[in-house]
C-alpha cells in the first residue's frame, strides 16, 4: 500500500518574532504544502523544497489550518496549486466544495479541529511509520496548555482529545518541531 512521505521545510517558532511551521506532503503525483506562512524568507520554503527535488510550480496542493497569516502569507508562491481550508478548494477563479481527502492522495485527509480558530482544520497523513498530524492545537511540544489566542479553550481541549485519539505516531505542531504524542508536558 503506498502511503504518504513528510518532510518538514521549516519548524516555526514564537517569541520576538513568530514562524510557522511550513510542511511539504508527497503521494503519488500530488505534492502538497501546509500551512506556508510567515518565515523569515521565502528561501526559508523555497530552499528545502528545491532540496527535495521539487519545484514551487510543481506544488499542485496548499493546505491552511487557518486563516491568520502566519500560516497563510507565501501561498502566492504556488502558482499553480489548488488551496484548501476550512470552507472548500479554491484554484484561480473556481470556489469548489471541500473535500476531506486530497485528490490523488488517499493517504492524506483533514479533520475539523476547531479552538485556536473556529476554523481549524488538522491534515492527517498516513505514512509508513504511522499516522503524522499537522496541527495547529499545539504550537509546540510545550503547549501551551492554555492557547491565549484561542477561540474557545473548551473547544481546543476537545479537538485535542479528538486527535490524541487518532493515536498518531507524530504530531507537527504550528509553531515548532515535530514530537510524538507521549512527548506533550
Amino acid at each position: 500500500m503506498m502511503t504518504a512521505i513528510v518532510d518538514v521545510l521549516t519548524n516555526g517558532y514564537v517569541g520576538d518574532r513568530v514562524a510557522g511551521t511550513v510542511v511539504l506532503v508527497r503521494e503519488n503525483d500530488v505534492v502538497i504544502v501546509v500551512d506556508p506562512g510567515m518565515v523569515s524568507s521565502r528561501e526559508a520554503i523555497l530552499g528545502p523544497l528545491h532540496d527535495r527535488g521539487v519545484h514551487e510550480d510543481d506544488v499542485t496542493d496548499v493546505i491552511f489550518s487557518h486563516h491568520h497569516p502566519d500560516h497563510t502569507l507565501n501561498a502566492a508562491l504556488f502558482r499553480s496549486a489548488r488551496f484548501h481550508d476550512v470552507w472548500a478548494i479554491y484554484q484561480n477563479d473556481v470556489w469548489g466544495e471541500r473535500t476531506d481527502v486530497i485528490e490523488g492522495a488517499p493517504s492524506v485527509s483533514l479533520l475539523d479541529t476547531p479552538g485556536h480558530s473556529s476554523q481549524d482544520i488538522s491534515t492527517l497523513i498516513q505514512t509508513d511509520d504511522g499516522l503524522v498530524v499537522c496541527t495547529h492545537l499545539w504550537w509546540s511540544s510545550e503547549g501551551p496548555a492554555i492557547d491565549p489566542r484561542a477561540t474557545d479553550q473548551a473547544q481546543l481541549e476537545q479537538s485535542r482529545q479528538k486527535v490524541l485519539d487518532l493515536r498518531p505516531s507524530l504530531i507537527i505542531p504550528g509553531h515548532g518541531p515535530s514530537f510524538a504524542s507521549g512527548d506533550l508536558t
